[in-house]
Formats: C-alpha cells, structure tokens, sequence
C-alpha cells in the first residue's frame, strides 16, 4: 500500500502543500490487519525498515525506489476522530509531530565512523 506524508511547507507561488506517497510493504498478520481496519485516507502510524530498489534498465538507465518494510503498524487517530474527519471532505490530514520530535538521546547502540572509505556512496 501506498502512504502520503504532507510536507512541512508549502509552495511558495500557490501555497499548496505538497506531499510524498511512500510505498509500504506488510506481510502476514499486519497486512492483515491493515487491510481489515484501514482504507483510503485512514492516519496511520508505520513502523520499519527501509528498502533500497535500485536497478537499470534495459536502455541503461538508473532507477532509485523505496519502500517501507512495515514491522508494527498502528492508528494514527481515535476511531471517533476517523469518524469525524471522514464526514469532513477535502480536509486535510496530517501525522502528529510528537513521534518524530521524541528522539532517543541512548547512542550507545551506534558505533562512530571514523573513516568514510568503507562507505558504498
């Protein structure tokens, strides 16, 4: 399935916000459950992995993509407030900044890099 994430900013000229659509890949007992509790326009929380999809193609072109590779999915809003929000149309929906403004300060699980030669990029 695919998610849109809203941009922190808008454009400047027409003052839309733009969004990105990340695809997520969900496996056994989660794509399960999203496929029973979500639809269309649903918030959503997704916990994983990313995966990196490059390859070229037959006229030697580079392609880049990557998804989500779901490992704990959750609701991103109360039923109620689905509920509520669904009725409204055309409104926007955006993921609460909580979750990505809480960052663990513990680093000790992350050993430094002191030389950037063994790096793939």
């Amino acid at each position: 399935f695919t998610v849109a994430v809203n941009r922190n900013f808008a454009d400047k000229a027409t003052g839309e916000r733009q969004a990105d659509f990340i695809g997520v890949v969900a496996w056994k007992q989660t794509a399960d459950f999203v496929a029973k509790y979500f639809k269309k326009g649903s918030m959503i929380i997704v916990e994983g992995n990313i995966q990196n999809n490059n390859y070229t193609d037959s006229n030697g072109v580079k392609h880049y993509s990557y998804n989500v590779i779901a490992e704990k999915v959750n609701f991103g809003e109360s039923k109620s407030s689905a509920q509520t929000s669904n009725s409204v149309p055309n409104q926007a929906k955006t993921v609460p900044q909580t979750a990505s403004s809480q960052v663990s300060s513990d680093l000790s699980q992350f050993e430094e890099v002191l030389g950037g030669n063994d790096l793939p990029f």
